[in-house]
């Protein structure tokens, strides 16, 4: 009985550390602690964040604040599948997937772009060197600044060719969320100046 209870327990221990993995950080408007939460020798996100932005020169703030609006810091994020019939769970709304909510379509391409073919969108470092990468396309095609997060983040969320077009003019909504992502990447800014001290 007691060797019963002992591999129970282990299993449950086993089931809940491996939850923990797969969750994303609990508090998502702080970036230290986002930072914090996901420090470690293979899940450095501090890291993988400056390593994109030296890359790419979009700042760290822009980056994060792109990635929290997109999923949360959810690994395995998705779009609401429609409804067939009005209450079956069907397909997917679109293919957008992963913390960066990038499409098959532009993953790919920016697989073949990076040579990085083994890129994974529910991958940190992959996810936020992507968004580097397509803010760093909008800034060399659009003339965005990289530091121009409402803008970087109107042209992500719509895609380059509508971004150009002016599309996102009569979106209200759209531009509630983009002005949400420029507020947060100030936040973040004003917090990693005090993170660690």
């Amino acid at each position: 009985m007691v060797a019963y209870r002992f591999s129970r327990v282990l299993a449950v221990c086993a089931v809940l550390a491996l939850s923990a993995c797969a969750t994303a950080p609990s508090h998502i408007n702080d970036v230290c602690a986002v930072f914090d939460q996901q420090d470690g020798w293979f899940n450095n996100w501090q890291s993988h964040a400056q390593k994109a932005e030296r890359k790419y020169g979009v700042p760290v703030p822009v980056l994060m604040a792109t990635l929290r609006k997109e999923s949360g810091f959810k690994s395995n994020a998705r779009p609401p599948r429609t409804k067939l019939l009005g209450f079956i769970p069907w397909k997917h709304q679109s293919s957008a997937y992963g913390y960066s909510q990038a499409l098959d379509g532009t993953w790919s391409q920016y697989q073949m772009e990076s040579g990085n073919w083994s890129a994974r969108r529910t991958n940190f470092s992959d996810a936020v060197d992507f968004v580097g990468w397509y803010h760093s396309k909008t800034a060399d095609t659009l003339g965005v600044a990289k530091n121009d997060t409402y803008n970087l983040y109107l042209a992500y969320y719509m895609g380059w060719t509508a971004y150009k077009r002016g599309e996102w003019r009569s979106n209200a909504s759209l531009q509630r969320y983009a002005r949400d992502t420029d507020a947060m990447a100030r936040k973040y800014e004003a917090q990693l100046r005090q993170c660690g001290s």
